[in-house]
């Protein structure tokens, strides 16, 4: 990708004036001071930030927190409530926040595969209605909950905009968002497309108080029906000067918020030692030039998250988070966790699962507490959530809460 670089810099100072969140002053909706009489929720996080789930102000002061405190959220996809409430479960657990996010497949699978996925209806209700049981259920976990949407590429943007309905409906009727934000990944996409199609629906989410999570280069490997295995591999490692122009672009709407998915040889899945190249480097040098740029005193002006981040290294991950990482996507790894705890289950139960009647304890003895479904689905989320806490742990983002 080649930028009109020498352009840009040499009309930033006279054109170009932070937006309201990233410099001094900020507007009321992204002022991070609570007032004295709101009462905290949370002794170590903003007033702002309850149980259940955030947005707007309360979600731009949850990543302000994390990045002041250098800890990231881990962020799940999610396919169904078993893993969602195992998400929360977790959370609960290592006493910090979590980020339940959903896939375009991960909806349609909630909706049931054999629904009717024209014009992704399916995988937009699925979607609709998970967020609509975590906002039911989530504050009696006790944490903040983030509810995001994962990669969307152009050709599903009719998807995104099904979601953005769903969105714009019920923020008339609640005053906030029904998801927290969204992630578009339009990184195989000429960098000026990939960001002035952001811009656009970064301007339509800022009017709601949605957070943009966009992505530049590409992070390798396969999930969820994106495959980037045989991508070239300068591909994978974005440039600072990329970085800048996109926090330079959509700075320019009035209430954005957004995070930037960089590219330092992210890949998804988990691969054998040599196989990935991290250079998380990349983020730290991207926000020394964005400082410059800005002339600012702050060394980490761009959020930025960590795809493909199942089988790093615990030195990566916190390089990364001293670089503004504040929060990590997470999948791989989970799904191995959550299968593995019914496969235990299994191997366990072994005997009481090969018929209705009869076990080790007598050919005549019923097994409907070994095969009713809860057991081994309970095992999975047992696992999953387990798998969670040893993430939070690498993440820095146990006991963040209190």
């Amino acid at each position: 990708m080649k930028l009109a670089v020498a352009a840009l810099l040499a009309v930033q100072a006279a054109a170009f004036a932070p937006a309201p969140q990233f410099g001094a002053p900020r507007t009321a909706m992204h002022m991070s001071t609570e007032t004295e009489t709101e009462e905290k929720a949370f002794a170590k996080l903003p007033a702002s930030v309850k149980p259940g789930v955030v947005t707007g102000k309360a979600l731009l002061d949850l990543l302000d927190s994390a990045k002041e405190q250098g800890y990231a959220i881990p962020g799940v996809n999610v396919v169904g409530s078993n893993s969602i409430n195992a998400c929360m479960e977790a959370a609960k657990k290592y006493g910090g926040p979590i980020m339940v996010t959903f896939s375009k497949g991960g909806g349609q699978f909630i909706a049931g595969k054999a629904a009717d996925n024209t014009d992704d209806k399916a995988s937009i209700a699925g979607c609709v209605a998970a967020a609509k049981h975590v906002r039911e259920v989530a504050a009696l976990y006790g944490v903040p909950v983030v509810l995001h949407t994962d990669h969307c590429q152009k050709a599903w943007l009719p998807w995104f905009d099904g979601l953005m309905e769903a969105n714009e409906e019920y923020y008339a009727q609640n005053g906030e968002p029904l998801f927290s934000s969204h992630m578009l990944d339009l990184s195989e996409e000429p960098l000026e497309e990939n960001i002035a199609i952001c811009k656009k629906y970064m301007e339509r989410m800022a009017k709601i108080d949605m957070l943009l999570e966009f992505e530049l280069g590409i992070t390798g490997g396969e999930e969820d029906g994106v495959d980037n295995t045989d991508v070239d591999s300068a591909r994978l490692y974005t440039q600072p000067e990329e970085v800048w122009y996109s926090y330079q672009q959509l700075s320019e709407i009035p209430n954005a918020m957004f995070t930037c998915a960089a590219s330092f040889g992210n890949v998804h899945g988990v691969y054998a030692p040599g196989n990935v190249d991290l250079q998380p480097v990349i983020l730290h040098n991207s926000q020394k030039y964005i400082q410059e740029k800005l002339e600012t005193e702050d060394t980490k002006p761009m959020k930025f998250v960590f795809h493909g981040g199942s089988g790093s290294s615990v030195e990566d991950i916190r390089y990364a988070i001293e670089a503004g990482v504040i929060k990590m996507n997470i999948d791989t790894d989970t799904q191995w966790a959550y299968w593995d705890g019914i496969r235990a289950y299994e191997a366990k139960n072994h005997d009481y699962l090969q018929g209705q009647i009869g076990n080790p304890e007598g050919e005549d003895k019923p097994n409907k507490k070994y095969y009713d479904p809860r057991m081994a689905l309970r095992s999975g989320e047992e696992a999953m959530a387990d798998r969670l806490v040893k993430a939070a742990e690498d993440l820095n983002c146990v006991n963040v809460l209190n």
